[in-house]
């Protein structure tokens, strides 16, 4: 259960959290047929949802392909039962989602019922399910909002995600943009859409693990993000060295301060500091 406040305010408080806490932040995202309306109904259908584990990196998925496979579907008979499909796909998820509402969900503009959480509770509410588990405003971070807050609202051109991909290492090969998406759902290629979902899944927590290190390279400019990124790249080995010299000077120090000691307790003080044998006048009477 976490504990404290429920709300993250912004971009500093995200990553105090994140760092503190990763096993209580799930990453989700989902892929559904065009947003436009060219669709057979009024919402578009859900075909995948990926869900993964920040502190992990493991991955659930929820996709058409593999429900359809358990129902004894086969491909070409999928868009037929597609409601079927759906509505098992959508109870897996709130399944999974049900006991873990406490946590915090880092998403990609899933903010409304055209895109988002009410777009998913919609869908199941259509085809019969009654038991979605709603994961509280609080609890979802848009991982859009975050990096604006952090780097400025141009940390990255139009569209944001697959430019940010660009400059971090380039587009996966899986991605797909959305209208790519709507052309494979048309050709019932499940498997390519839910591919796209968990590629763009893998980019949302290497962006937020690059953004922890100082290491995400945006489009940003102005010496206020240089300075945030040099610090929190520099930071954790600052700490680290500090503690290293400040160990050996204490090392130093109570060595030191031991030699002293033994030395004056043994009344060879002035001996030993001009440089002459401790008890020079009886070790000469000895020879």
């Amino acid at each position: 259960m976490v504990s404290g406040n429920m709300t993250i305010a912004n971009s500093k408080e995200f990553f105090l959290r994140i760092k503190k806490d990763p096993e209580n932040f799930y990453i989700v995202h989902y892929s559904c047929q065009s947003l436009n309306d060219d669709n057979e109904g009024l919402s578009p259908r859900i075909t995948s949802i990926g869900v993964t584990h920040f502190a992990t990196e493991q991955t659930v998925s929820f996709s058409t392909h593999a429900i359809a496979e358990e129902m004894g579907i086969a491909r070409e008979d999928v868009q037929r039962n597609f409601d079927a499909v759906e509505r098992k796909l959508l109870h897996h998820f709130y399944g999974f989602i049900r006991d873990r509402r406490d946590k915090y969900w880092v998403h990609w503009n899933m903010r409304n019922l055209t895109y988002g959480f009410e777009h998913l509770e919609h869908r199941y509410r259509i085809l019969g399910g009654s038991d979605a588990a709603v994961i509280p405003v609080e609890r979802r971070i848009n991982l859009n909002d975050i990096l604006s807050d952090k780097y400025g609202s141009n940390y990255a051109g139009h569209p944001k995600m697959k430019n940010l991909m660009e400059m971090n290492g380039g587009v996966h090969r899986n991605f797909l943009t959305g209208e790519e998406e709507l052309q494979a759902f048309k050709n019932n290629e499940f498997i390519r859409m839910h591919n796209s979902t968990l590629c763009k899944l893998g980019f949302f927590s290497s962006v937020i693990r690059k953004a922890m290190a100082g290491k995400l390279r945006t489009a940003s400019r102005g010496f206020g993000i240089l300075l945030d990124r040099i610090f929190e790249s520099r930071l954790a080995k600052l700490i680290g060295f500090s503690s290293s010299v400040l160990a050996v000077l204490a090392v130093v120090w109570s060595s030191g301060s031991f030699v002293f000691n033994v030395y004056t307790n043994s009344g060879g003080e002035t001996d030993f500091v001009k440089g002459a044998p401790l008890n020079s006048s009886k070790a000469s009477s000895d020879q």
